[in-house]
């Protein structure tokens, strides 16, 4: 858990909260300048029982009322003014939260959909090129990442500014490429019947591959404490040394460079290829290493144009909340 406090909160302010499967992130930040934190605070999902007890626990340890404008963006589709998150027993209703904490303006979004509000907002230094290309302004972006689940968003430029489209793009299919990922989703298969993009790219799914990677090697299944910090616990074995988390962290690489060159493709997102999420800065050695960027642009006669989208691994984990608190600062009065 992080905090950052003060004692005043100033009157112009958002609240903006970035809610996951396993974090609910919030912060109070300058209506204009919203990657800044004035108040900011990370609170375990599992420990409140509705999204409304996690904002009042944030609220009161803030010291003050809520700005007059928020936004909370969650991972799950948006039905309205109500959003049901898709990796936690939470929903969170837009008139319920303005009724209860005198919140003017409540807007709610999908979590991608605030990352790509969130990418202008970020300094230079919170990117790393995977491939430069050639930049077009006047061109979609695509922005996806793994975190919990897998999440995708697009922004189409418009006379005023980026239209966001927010999804659940992350619950396509998996389109496996060759023998050993026809082989990964025989075995998905088997537990899961129909096997999506998330089963594979995701905490849980980098487990997945462990897994998978064991089981290819003629190594007996990972006792149930083996892995008992999932994702976490493959990247440390990997760093170790251990051959099947290695090919594991190859095989997520390669799917998530596949899976991004295909929504890639639906916009032709020639205006930029941001890879956020909780997991992409914790693999960027692996990111960068190429077979990411050799999946991406293998499209058969469309390799070209892959060549030329540019593709960067976005460093700043807290990009969703940023946005989170840009969308704030858009709701109309």
């Amino acid at each position: 858990m992080t905090s950052v406090t003060r004692t005043t909160i100033p009157a112009d302010t958002v609240l903006a909260g970035d809610i996951g499967g396993t974090n609910a992130r919030f912060r109070i930040a300058p209506a204009d300048r919203p990657a800044e934190a004035i108040v900011e605070r990370v609170l375990a999902v599992s420990a409140h029982a509705t999204f409304d007890d996690a904002l009042a626990a944030f609220l009161a340890a803030a010291g003050g009322a809520a700005p007059r404008a928020a936004a909370f963006a969650a991972a799950g589709p948006l039905l309205g003014s109500t959003l049901k998150l898709t990796n936690a027993p939470w929903t969170i209703d837009a008139a319920a939260l303005a009724r209860r904490f005198g919140i003017a303006r409540v807007r709610l979004a999908n979590d991608f959909e605030a990352a790509a509000a969130g990418i202008d907002h970020l300094p230079e230094t919170s990117f790393a090129v995977l491939q430069r290309g050639e930049r077009r302004a006047d061109a979609p972006r695509l922005v996806i990442g793994a975190g919990t689940g897998l999440g995708v968003a697009f922004a189409v430029p418009m006379a005023d500014g980026w239209r966001i489209l927010g999804g659940e793009g992350g619950h396509v299919a998996f389109a496996p490429q060759g023998a050993e990922e026809q082989a990964l989703h025989a075995f998905l298969a088997a537990a899961a019947g129909r096997v999506t993009a998330e089963h594979v790219l995701s905490g849980a799914g980098l487990v997945r591959l462990h897994a998978f990677a064991r089981t290819r090697a003629g190594m007996p299944p990972e006792p149930a404490t083996g892995l008992a910090h999932g994702a976490a616990s493959v990247t440390e074995r990997a760093n170790a040394g251990d051959r099947a988390a290695r090919q594991a962290i190859a095989l997520f690489c390669a799917i998530f460079g596949a899976v991004a060159g295909d929504h890639a493709l639906t916009l032709m997102t020639r205006g930029g290829v941001f890879v956020a999420g909780g997991i992409a800065p914790k693999l960027a050695p692996a990111l960068a290493d190429g077979r990411f960027i050799a999946a991406f642009r293998a499209k058969g006669v469309h390799a070209a144009l892959m060549d030329s989208m540019p593709v960067d691994l976005v460093r700043d984990e807290h990009i969703g909340l940023t946005g989170a608190a840009a969308l704030a600062a858009q709701c109309p009065d």
